[in-house]
């Protein structure tokens, strides 16, 4: 097995590159080589775990790091499946620094030998997002069609778009080739604004790599089903299909993939019309989900993409195939729920026309989705005119008397153009210093109302984050990276100290399967077997679980999270207590403690609320 990790490192200025080696042990994946890397030269880096290649299912994860544009802090974004292709260079990490002169693609090709041959060309990213498919996908389609052919293997594009340009929040796409082209399952990077870091900090609109690379990946199966057997009494592919249910198919609820079983089961949890779900009363909630939901946006998903089987993976052999599609449109929980009810939109027609519109111009469609939300309130409440917005009409922003077709339509068109206007800086719509500071800006002129609606997460001066979709207090926690699922987003009460250990917990094991690129789908046994496996082919389980440890307590060294500065936060925390009192029945004396403390004082008792958690987070990642 590998000894050193190597690091192709890109001065996209001058074109310079070099290869450096640092030894395993010292570092053991692109999470902590990313953190000590981005500490010295602000750093863009792309890698895959020293797993990648091996037989192990969901190995293949690209993970990206960085100091995030619109968080402010160092982040971890990742996509599936893209290093199969960036493990066939023959390198484990890629560390863009320095800025091209004008927008450029980044190319990288390994054919024979140790030498990767490293071009930087010129390209007119501005020309290619108005071409062909638009935005991203057109970007995408230039470059493969410019550079593909001189690939030997696969290659794989990354690409951005006109988001990156004019936003903080501007994610990464790539696509799996199939049958030398390119299919439709795109993968992200899109929580972290990395593509605004890699256009914007780095000049480079996209870049392209592959190689002929064939290292000594571990590809042993009697021995790993001796492993799994060992510890599960299962072979490893039945262990992976057992932990894989949800995002194949889960016969319990009759659909898969995490926008069918989440949806299926969220019942009144779901948060809806930019979360003014949390005033809602329980029965409210539930007929909305069982009307709009079950009855329409869930009953379209499961007959046009569960019955018919459409499903694909993110480019690795995998059973999960959690890539839901109909046609060219991909169904994920995250951004069909950011962009669907959180939105006012409700209907499979009307989300793919906002998702799919957000993902060509290259937006983090979960931070879109927040943003859009927002605005969207915003204009149903008259607070904003549709004309200093740069759109026409006014969005049904309520379920009384919302037709789930044609309200839906009207909403998501609202919201594309929403996004244009962002991107186009149409009207008041500047988003480039990040939402969060146009918010308070806006909140100024305008009156607090208008900020006390957004929900975000924020951190230092300027960083924010839309929260994953989940109503429940660890979404809101003050940790060091927020918006990933390095917190416990459980739908359990928990004081809020506990909260804060369990978040710290989450996040470690969470950076077990980043640091070695393993996709969270595979988590059910991924957390127990990386350790063991790691150590049983390198030696060193003491020291990657020390690693695990001191890189969770290292980024949380930087932890500048800063209380929550809307009311609409506070509704979000105080709503999800009174439902746990009231539907889910949990009459603890501590529960009950933070509902009359809430209702007494909310500021000072969600100062107390989230002070607790943050000490929580402290004590459990602390160096010593």
């Amino acid at each position: 097995m590998e000894t050193h990790l190597k690091v192709l490192t890109v001065d996209a200025q001058n074109s310079f590159y070099r290869v450096d080696r640092y030894k395993v042990g010292d570092f053991f994946g692109p999470v902590d080589l990313g953190l000590h890397l981005s500490g010295k030269t602000g750093s863009l880096n792309i890698g895959a775990g020293l797993l990648a290649g091996s037989i192990f299912p969901g190995s293949n994860r690209l993970i990206f790091t960085g100091f995030s544009p619109c968080w402010g802090g160092f982040y971890i974004s990742s996509m599936g499946g893209a290093g199969v292709e960036f493990d066939d260079m023959g390198i484990n990490m890629l560390s863009i620094r320095g800025r091209a002169p004008v927008h450029s693609v980044l190319y990288l090709n390994r054919l024979h030998g140790e030498e990767i041959e490293v071009e930087i060309r010129p390209v007119d990213a501005r020309k290619a997002w108005e071409e062909g498919r638009g935005g991203t996908y057109a970007l995408m389609d230039l470059v493969h069609g410019e550079y593909g052919g001189r690939y030997e293997a696969g290659c794989r594009v990354l690409a951005t778009g006109p988001a990156a340009e004019s936003t903080d929040f501007g994610g990464i796409v790539s696509a799996p080739l199939r049958k030398a082209a390119l299919s439709p399952v795109d993968t992200w990077a899109g929580r972290g604004g990395f593509g605004t870091k890699l256009l914007n900090e780095h000049g480079l609109a996209a870049v392209i790599f592959g190689g002929t690379q064939m290292d000594e990946d571990f590809r042993d199966r009697t021995v790993a089903d001796s492993w799994f057997e060992a510890k599960y009494r299962q072979k490893m592919a039945a262990k992976d299909i057992e932990a894989t249910t949800k995002y194949r198919f889960d016969p319990k609820f009759k659909t898969g993939g995490t926008f069918g079983v989440n949806f299926a089961g969220i019942g009144g949890k779901m948060l809806s019309f930019n979360y003014r779900s949390v005033f809602m009363d329980e029965g409210t909630r539930t007929g909305l989900h069982r009307e709009f939901v079950l009855d329409h946006y869930l009953k379209q998903f499961n007959e046009e993409t569960i019955g018919t089987k459409s499903q694909k993976t993110c480019g690795e052999p995998c059973a999960a195939v959690c890539k839901k599609m109909r046609e060219s449109y991909k169904k994920d929980y995250e951004p069909y729920q950011a962009m669907g009810p959180l939105s006012g939109v409700f209907d499979q027609r009307a989300a793919e026309k906002l998702a799919h519109h957000a993902d060509m111009l290259g937006f983090d469609a979960i931070s879109a989705g927040g943003v859009v939300a927002w605005l969207m309130e915003c204009l149903a409440e008259g607070e904003l005119e549709a004309g200093e917005l740069g759109v026409q009409g006014a969005p049904h922003f309520s379920p009384d008397g919302f037709d789930v077709v044609s309200s839906s339509m009207n909403n998501a068109g609202i919201g594309v153009g929403l996004l244009d206007s962002i991107v186009r800086k149409r009207g008041i719509l500047d988003l480039s210093e990040g939402a969060r500071k146009f918010a308070r800006r806006l909140s100024r002129e305008k009156g607090k109302k208008l900020l006390d609606r957004f929900v975000y997460t924020a951190f230092g001066r300027k960083g924010w984050m839309v929260p994953n979709q989940y109503w429940t207090p660890g979404v809101l926690s003050p940790m060091a990276i927020a918006g990933k699922y390095y917190m416990n987003y459980g739908s359990e009460f928990m004081p809020p100290r506990a909260l804060g250990r369990a978040c710290a917990e989450r996040f470690q094991k969470e950076l077990v399967m980043d640091n070695l690129g393993l996709c969270r789908f595979h988590r059910g046994w991924a957390e127990e077997m990386l350790p063991e496996i790691f150590g049983t082919l390198f030696g060193l389980k003491s020291g990657f679980l020390e690693n695990v440890r001191m890189t969770a307590s290292r980024i949380n060294s930087r932890n500048s999270g800063v209380y929550w500065e809307t009311e609409r936060n506070l509704d979000f925390i105080a709503g999800f207590f009174r439902r746990k009192r009231d539907v889910d029945g949990d009459r603890g004396m501590e529960l009950a403690k933070w509902i009359d403390a809430f209702d007494a004082d909310r500021r000072e008792a969600g100062l107390g609320f989230w002070y607790e958690m943050h000490k929580g987070i402290q004590e459990s990642l602390s160096e010593f």
